[in-house]
């Protein structure tokens, strides 16, 4: 008998850090199913205790995609490290999946949820007349404003009249999360902070017209935005003589 696409059960990724608090290095383990590819599901994070080498299993709501990775540091600021999950999607979006879970005392605690954080980070994108794209967010209380008077005529001339006046409303999306990354903004090396990175665009998935990015400092009980800001791709100098 031949069994074209047999799963098994893969090691992911693996590290060692003290994750319990105990002061003794325990193992952290990402497992998933896989076939010939990179794609991966049923991806699992198993927590094995150093003392005591008990292991314990915790289910990803969202457990399946490629290029699983762990990464361990101390987020909270108790001297504990905290267990980072990132795992791919794939799509053309580019988006990604991401949990932070405690495991001090041998207690699992969900410190970071992708789709929570993608509920409460909402953003209207709306096209403007004389070239301007704004990004706000009424919960936030933001408002930014992206100029694209440099995309071309046949960019703008889709949406704009030759006065430089919308032809009709026009949106363009904030995406969901895309990046998540560990980041050292204390140079005392106390523990570490997110940097959590959403694409804009256009009307269409290949027009980036920018990033918000957004800095995550745990405040004892969330991660709460301490910088929000966007950050917009520079056009090319072009010289006036």
């Amino acid at each position: 008998m031949h069994y074209a696409h047999a799963r098994s059960i893969v090691l992911l990724d693996a590290k060692q850090g003290d994750v319990n608090g105990d002061g003794i290095l325990d193992n952290v383990y990402l497992y998933g199913n896989q076939s010939d590819g990179p794609f991966a599901d049923h991806i699992t994070l198993i927590i094995q205790d150093g003392r005591s080498n008990r292991s314990t299993a915790v289910n990803l709501p969202n457990n399946a995609g490629y290029n699983a990775r762990l990464f361990l540091g101390d987020f909270s600021k108790d001297n504990v490290q905290d267990i980072l999950v990132s795992i791919d999607t794939g799509g053309s979006g580019g988006y990604g999946i991401f949990y932070m879970y405690s495991f001090k005392n041998n207690v699992v605690y969900e410190m970071f949820d992708f789709e929570k954080y993608n509920e409460a980070y909402k953003f209207n994108v709306n096209y403007e007349d004389f070239y301007k794209v704004s990004v706000s967010n009424p919960q936030l209380d933001v408002l930014f404003t992206i100029d694209i008077s440099s995309k071309g005529y046949d960019y703008l001339s889709q949406y704009y009249d030759d006065d430089g006046k919308l032809k009709k409303p026009v949106q363009g999306e904030v995406l969901a999360l895309g990046g998540l990354f560990p980041i050292v903004t204390n140079e005392r090396g106390v523990g570490y902070d997110l940097f959590a990175l959403q694409r804009i665009i256009g009307t269409t998935n290949a027009d980036t017209l920018g990033y918000v990015e957004n800095l995550l400092t745990w405040n004892g009980t969330q991660f709460a935005s301490s910088r929000l800001t966007v950050a917009i791709l520079g056009s090319k100098l072009i010289s006036l003589f």
